[in-house]
């Protein structure tokens, strides 16, 4: 090993050392035993670096010169006053509000649930529900294969836990609302988020992730979605963080007979942010469609990847992700759907089409397909270009303004993507700060030299 990749071990390693677990885990066998096999692969995985296939285009070297600390105990001084400025006042949400990774149940609403359903903290779950829990932790993501899962299992201190009874529908959206507050260290969270949809169950699922200053700190979130028998979950993610914030997001989904997970991913934020989706079909007839929009500008980089494994017949996927790049900014896009031998029937497209607003932008894009079946209607593709100077001017003979004009040739752009939320609230408030950042681009930034086209 060199001793760069030892260095870099040892910043993991560190990581572990000064995490303090408070969960309470006693008699939680199961719960020891995840732990201290995460724990251990942290010794014995590959420590990402760009050698590797998968982070041939995203280097965490910025990641490991920061010197993260822990919050181990909760912010009980918080008070809805201090939400004001993050909450959606028109969105009627069942809400769970976490701060710096720990939830706060004195801002959360989870009164007046359903018969059939449980949302709360993952810690209340540890001690309510333990056995429930123990069913479904852990199965769809595999600490020993990934560095980022081992660390946060090892250092699981909270999360969210949704469980939905067979055949229940959930009245109306669940709102998790993951705060940074701005603090004078670089802080770490590790957010572990369990999802079981009963068979024919029903539910929407927003998770918003915002800061309150610009303070450094890092997001390292997973969830874990199971959907069983004909159940369907429709999850929108909304990442607009702080200007120095990092945030790794690894989302594992496992799809029974006919369940349809129908998934919103927007980036709009960060200075570094990934988000990785796994997905698998466990049985035939089930749906996943996902869609995504990023925006990425100076000293940002935004990374999706994305692994469909059509393991059964008769299942369909579709995956549809925008970005819009503009100063100096990356993306990474990285996209695969492989379609096993025996999934014949399958149906599944991807596409990435990406937006360049200055010539210093960069984008590396990589959409894939890998068929084993025969009898299967499959398609990918990827664009990168610029606006059209063509509308621009045709805009402008109108008498459009050219930063309007290129400023609503961006929105068009991005509308395709954000139409497929329909939670009102949410949906214009992602329209609203897609607008304040393209008033910022277009005045400030599309008038230079560096404007392409």
């Amino acid at each position: 090993m060199s001793a760069a990749n030892e260095q870099s071990r040892q910043w993991f390693e560190n990581l572990v050392k000064s995490g303090q677990v408070t969960l309470p885990t006693d008699k939680l066998n199961w719960l020891d035993a995840a732990r201290q096999q995460a724990q251990q692969a942290i010794n014995t995985l590959p420590v990402p670096y760009r050698k590797q296939e998968e982070w041939r285009y995203t280097s965490i070297d910025g990641l490991l010169k920061q010197e993260f600390k822990p919050v181990n105990e909760p912010f009980t001084a918080l008070h809805a006053v201090d939400l004001e400025d993050w909450l959606l006042p028109e969105m009627d949400a069942y809400r769970l509000v976490f701060a710096n990774g720990r939830c706060v149940p004195q801002l959360s609403n989870t009164e007046e649930l359903p018969d059939g359903v449980r949302i709360g903290s993952l810690r209340a779950a540890l001690t309510t529900d333990p056995d429930l829990l123990a069913t479904w932790f852990g199965q769809t993501a595999n600490h020993q294969q990934h560095m980022f899962t081992a660390l946060n299992t090892a250092l699981i201190n909270d999360g969210v836990f949704v469980h939905v009874a067979p055949g229940v529908k959930v009245d109306k959206p669940i709102e998790v609302l993951y705060l940074s507050l701005a603090l004078d260290d670089a802080v770490i969270a590790h957010p572990r988020n369990l999802v079981v949809m009963e068979d024919g169950s029903q539910a929407t699922l927003v998770e918003r992730f915002v800061s309150t200053g610009d303070s450094v700190y890092f997001n390292n979130v997973l969830n874990e979605i199971i959907l069983n028998e004909s159940a369907s979950l429709t999850h929108h993610r909304v990442q607009e963080e702080s200007p120095q914030a990092y945030h790794l997001s690894s989302l594992f989904l496992s799809q029974q007979k006919q369940s349809e997970y129908r998934g919103t991913a927007l980036a709009l934020g960060g200075a570094w942010s990934r988000t990785d989706y796994k997905a698998r079909f466990q049985d035939e007839e089930a749906v996943c469609t996902l869609n995504g929009l990023y925006l990425a500008g100076e000293k940002q980089l935004t990374d999706f990847h994305l692994d469909i494994d059509h393991a059964k017949p008769h299942c369909a996927s579709e995956e549809n992700f925008r970005g819009i790049l503009y100063g100096k900014g990356r993306a990474v896009f990285d996209g695969k759907i492989l379609v096993a031998k025996d999934a014949q029937k399958s149906d599944a497209h991807l596409h990435n089409a990406n937006l360049m607003l200055t010539r210093s932008a960069e984008v590396d894009t990589k959409p894939q397909l890998e068929i084993y079946a025969d009898d299967v209607k499959c398609s990918h593709g990827t664009t990168v270009g610029q606006l059209d100077p063509e509308q621009v001017y045709y805009m402008r003979s109108r008498g459009i303004e050219t930063p309007m004009a290129k400023k609503m040739l961006c929105l068009g752009f991005a509308e395709e993507i954000i139409d497929t939320i329909e939670i009102e609230p949410l949906r214009q408030h992602v329209h609203e700060r897609l607008h304040f950042t393209l008033d910022q681009v277009v005045t400030e930034q599309l008038q230079t030299e560096e404007v392409a086209p």
